[in-house]
């Protein structure tokens, strides 16, 4: 006999225990977060240096994002990886997965997924290599991390597209959106632009962004044509003839698709830096979309 679960369980309380003592003497040594010591006393903490974040509280690109600390304590990402999946994590644990994730989205971005290495990872975070392996399994574990907070974020934008009348008030909804969505994807570019290279990510993960993409095209396509669709309905219910669209409904989803990837190249550039003026690129994309459904 071996002491049955009640054992195990012991066991596993004590060795979560040693795993939060030896995580937050790392972070204290090293200086990234505040962490209150084995008694409870707190940390001698100091700022974390200039990470970028996918939490929520800063784009890729170093601009501050919507949400802040509220939007953080709610994100995906902090459960961790596939080996953090068995237990739940306190708060040394979410804090420790937090910053594996900035070091790994600020190497990410810098080298390029293939050039980056878990030593790379950690050497960021200032902590080590086993404290990361509790946590995640591999770089590729961190990065699916990663990319549940894009997914989870980017669904929301897909779940907001707004129904745009042919009228002012349509007009300047949809303009919203597009900001919402330029918005959303700095937060998560170099997520973003490494989920689009199927080689490098895998099928399973790049086929999880491609159904994403397909389900926001299919929102665009009902929120730039539902009120169209309701306007022909009262015609047909009234005894009218409805006007004609030009054959446009028939190639809705042909031309949502098409604005989808208009507006996602031009963030792409947006991403990596180009200079182009954002709110005047916001201002043309919304009445390209607008015009491409309201031709007639």
């Amino acid at each position: 006999m071996d002491g049955g679960p009640a054992r195990a369980a012991a066991h596993g309380t004590q060795g979560d225990d040693d795993r939060r003592d030896a995580i937050a003497t790392d972070a204290r040594a090293r200086g990234g977060i505040d962490v209150p010591s084995p008694d409870g006393r707190p940390g001698s903490a100091r700022p974390a240096g200039g990470a970028l974040r996918s939490d929520g509280t800063r784009s890729a690109g170093g601009k501050p994002n919507r949400g802040g600390n509220d939007v953080m304590r709610h994100r995906p990402s902090l459960g961790g990886g596939i080996p953090a999946q068995e237990r739940e994590l306190g708060a040394l644990g979410r804090q420790t997965v937090r910053r594996l994730l900035e070091a790994g989205l600020a190497e990410f971005d810098e080298r390029g997924f293939q050039a980056v290495r878990v030593d790379d990872i950690v050497k960021r975070a200032r902590t080590s290599h086993g404290t990361f392996y509790l946590y995640f399994a591999n770089k590729d574990d961190l990065f699916r991390t990663l990319l549940r907070d894009a997914l989870h974020d980017m669904q929301n934008i897909t779940d907001d597209f707004p129904i745009v009348t042919p009228n002012p008030a349509g007009r300047a909804a949809l303009r919203q959106w597009i900001e919402s969505f330029c918005d959303t994807y700095a937060a998560h570019g170099s997520v973003i632009r490494t989920l689009s290279q199927a080689d490098i990510v895998g099928e399973e993960v790049y086929g999880d962004g491609l159904q994403l993409m397909f389900r926001l095209s299919e929102a665009i396509t009902q929120g730039m044509t539902a009120a169209r669709v309701a306007e022909h309905a009262q015609a047909s219910k009234a005894g009218q003839e409805p006007a004609d669209d030009g054959g446009l409904d028939e190639h809705a989803e042909l031309t949502a698709l098409a604005c989808l990837m208009m507006l996602e190249r031009i963030n792409y550039l947006l991403s990596v830096e180009v200079q182009l003026p954002r709110a005047e690129m916001i201002d043309r994309l919304s009445a390209i979309i607008y015009a491409a459904f309201n031709c007639s």
